[in-house]
C-alpha cells in the first residue's frame, strides 16, 4: 500500500495543485500549490508578488507570464513578449489533454485565439501590445484607428471603442487599467489584425509598419484571425466554459483540430499546423511559432513547480503530515 507521503508525490507530478494543497498542513508546501495552481488555472494577476514562499525563479519566470497591473508597473511581463505566456498556454493544454480535463483545455485554447494577432505584432512593434508604447503612427493624420463611429473602419463598435481606449488608458489610475486588460485588450489585437489584414478601406493606422515587413506581418496576422475561427476554438461555444453545456470528447477535440489543420493549411504560415511537432494537438506549437515569427516552445515551468513540491515532500519527512481529516 502507497504511503501517505507517496500519494502526495503522486499528485504534485500530476499537477494536482489543488487537490495536494487541501491535503497539506505544511504552509511552505500549501503556498507553493497555490502559486502553481493559480497559473495551471490562468488565474494569473498579481500571484507573482505575492507568492513569498516559492522560490525567485520560479516567480520571475512567473511574472514574464502575467500583465502589469498599473501603466508603469516594471518589468513590463507579457506586454515585453507574449511568448512566455503563450508557452504557459501551451504547457497548460498539454496538462489538460493529459488529465482529460477538457472543458478547461478549450477555455486555454479560446484565450490563445484571442490575444494570437498580438503575437504576430509583437515582431513590428518590439514589444507585445504595450498601451504605454504604441507607436505615433497608430493616431497619425488620416488613421480612423479608435475614432467611434466612424462608418468607414470596418472595426465594430466594441473594437471602435477598444481602440479608442487603449490610446488612453496609459495615463488611467491603476483601476482603470486593469478594468481596460479585463475587457477590451484581446479586442484590441483583433481589431489591429483587421487592420493590417482585412481593412477594405485602409487608413493611415498601419503606415507606421516598414513596408517590406507589412506583407509578412499582414499573411500573419490574418491567420491569427483564422485560428479564431476554426473549429477547434469554437468547440468552446459547446462547452460550460462557454454557451451550452456540453463537454467535448477527446475525439472530438483531435477530429476538430484535424478539420482546423486542413483549413488553415491555405498558405505557408497556416501550414506550419500541419506539422508533426510531438504536441497533444500536433502542430499547435509550429503555429504559434509561425504567427510569431520567432520559436514558442512549450513551457517546463509547471512541471518545475511539480518538481520542487517532490523535492520538498521528499526532503520534509514528517514535516508535511496529511490532514489528517482528510486521509
Amino acid at each position: 500500500m502507497d504511503s501517505v507521503q507517496d500519494v502526495l508525490v503522486a499528485l504534485a507530478r500530476r499537477h494536482a495543485f489543488a487537490d495536494l494543497e487541501a491535503l497539506t498542513d505544511d504552509p511552505e508546501v500549501a503556498a507553493v500549490c497555490e502559486f502553481g495552481h493559480r497559473l495551471l488555472s490562468l488565474d494569473a494577476e498579481d500571484f507573482a508578488v505575492e507568492a513569498r514562499q516559492v522560490p525567485p525563479s520560479l516567480r520571475r519566470r512567473a511574472r514574464a507570464c502575467t500583465m502589469p497591473q498599473t501603466p508603469r508597473e516594471q518589468p513590463r511581463g507579457a506586454l515585453e513578449s507574449l511568448r512566455p505566456a503563450y508557452g504557459l498556454l501551451l504547457e497548460v493544454i498539454a496538462i489538460r489533454w493529459e488529465r482529460s480535463e477538457l472543458s478547461p483545455m478549450v477555455a486555454a485554447l479560446h484565450i490563445a485565439s484571442e490575444y494570437l494577432p498580438m503575437l504576430a505584432f509583437e515582431s513590428v512593434l518590439g514589444h507585445a501590445g504595450d498601451p504605454v508604447r504604441w507607436p505615433a503612427g497608430l493616431s497619425a493624420p488620416g488613421s480612423r484607428f479608435g475614432v467611434i463611429g466612424d462608418r468607414g473602419c470596418d472595426h465594430t463598435k466594441s473594437e471602435q471603442s477598444a481602440a479608442n481606449r487603449t490610446l488612453r488608458v496609459a495615463v488611467e489610475p491603476a483601476e482603470g487599467w486593469r478594468a481596460y486588460f479585463d475587457r477590451q485588450h484581446s479586442q484590441v489585437a483583433g481589431a489591429l489584425a483587421t487592420c493590417v489584414s482585412d481593412c477594405r478601406a485602409p487608413c493611415t493606422a498601419m503606415d507606421w509598419v516598414a513596408q517590406d515587413l507589412r506583407e509578412d506581418l499582414s499573411l500573419r496576422a490574418r491567420v491569427a484571425l483564422a485560428f479564431a475561427e476554426t473549429p477547434l476554438v469554437r468547440l468552446r461555444h459547446a462547452a460550460p466554459v462557454g454557451h451550452g453545456f456540453g463537454v467535448p470528447s477527446a475525439e472530438e477535440v483531435l477530429e476538430a483540430w484535424e478539420r482546423s489543420r486542413v483549413l488553415l493549411a491555405k498558405n505557408e504560415v497556416g501550414g506550419a499546423a500541419g506539422q508533426e511537432d510531438g504536441f497533444p494537438l500536433p502542430g499547435l506549437p509550429s503555429l504559434f511559432s509561425a504567427v510569431a515569427a520567432a520559436p514558442v516552445t512549450v513551457s517546463a515551468l509547471l512541471e518545475d513547480i511539480a518538481a520542487h513540491l517532490v523535492g520538498l515532500l521528499r526532503s520534509g519527512g514528517d514535516r508535511t503530515p496529511a490532514r489528517s481529516d482528510v486521509l
